[in-house]
């Protein structure tokens, strides 16, 4: 009989862990419908991951850019903590994580051989379990889901095997994010750009209308004033047709 109600606990504790990582699925599922900055987006997912695996006290995401790596979210200041020293000694769970693209699980950061610098450090943070996920794509290693705990042990077999199956999925809802982070910033550049050509043509309109030089005489005086000021180009061309725009309603006024 207690065989049985062990087993019956057990039973009810996996189908409750299986709930949460259903869960937190369905919330990375529903991400791209929302109209989220990156940092949001990234947040959530970190928030998700806490949830869906089970003995996991905070959770960071790092992600890579070129040879650099940032811990771009995290759902506690441990978390950053933690992080921040990792990347300041080079070495620790995420960082081995993101560069051989393998899951890596510690349940006694203190004593670990494996990071000798950092491990020491971060157990007397009261942090002794770490679980750090790759969330690989078709180009590569994108980065990777930080899991820590307060607990020694806190992260078994099944913990893994959750954490693996929430970051194939979280690994794709990253990528799209930073897609579609990529493209917008792209998008105002080239507002930005066109927005700068208009006020620069502007500009040489007025000088040529001044002057009677060419465009691209103008365009030269332009630049010439450009650099004896030390100023952009476009804030230089803005003060021009700004200053044309308040002569011209001195006029109106004055008529």
């Amino acid at each position: 009989m207690a065989q049985d109600s062990a087993d019956d606990g057990r039973t009810a504790a996996e189908a409750d862990e299986l709930d949460d990582l259903r869960d937190s699925l369905t919330s990375l599922s529903q991400l791209a419908m929302n109209s989220l900055s990156l940092s949001q987006m990234l947040t959530h997912i970190a928030e998700f991951a806490v949830k869906a695996i089970p003995g996991a006290d905070g959770a960071g995401l790092t992600l890579e850019h070129g040879d650099r790596r940032d811990t771009i979210v995290a759902t506690d200041d441990f978390v950053v903590e933690v992080d921040t020293i990792q990347y300041a000694v080079g070495e620790g769970p995420c960082i081995t994580a993101a560069a051989e693209g393998r899951t890596v699980r510690s349940g006694s950061l203190g004593g670990d051989a494996h990071w000798p610098r950092f491990g020491p450090r971060i157990g007397r943070l009261g942090v002794h379990s770490a679980l750090s996920l790759p969330l690989l794509s078709g180009g590569g290693t994108l980065g990777a889901i930080n899991v820590y705990a307060r607990a020694k042990d806190a992260f078994d077999d099944r913990a893994v095997a959750l954490g693996e199956l929430f970051a194939v999925p979280a690994a794709v809802s990253v990528e799209n994010a930073r897609t579609l982070s990529n493209a917008l910033l792209l998008s105002h550049q080239l507002e930005r750009a066109l927005t700068n050509r208009k006020v620069i043509d502007h500009a040489i309109g007025i000088i040529v209308s001044r002057s009677g030089c060419s465009s691209s005489e103008a365009f030269t005086r332009l630049r010439v004033m450009s650099q004896k000021d030390g100023t952009k180009l476009t804030v230089v061309a803005q003060s021009i047709f700004d200053e044309a725009q308040r002569r011209a309603q001195a006029r109106r006024t004055g008529q």
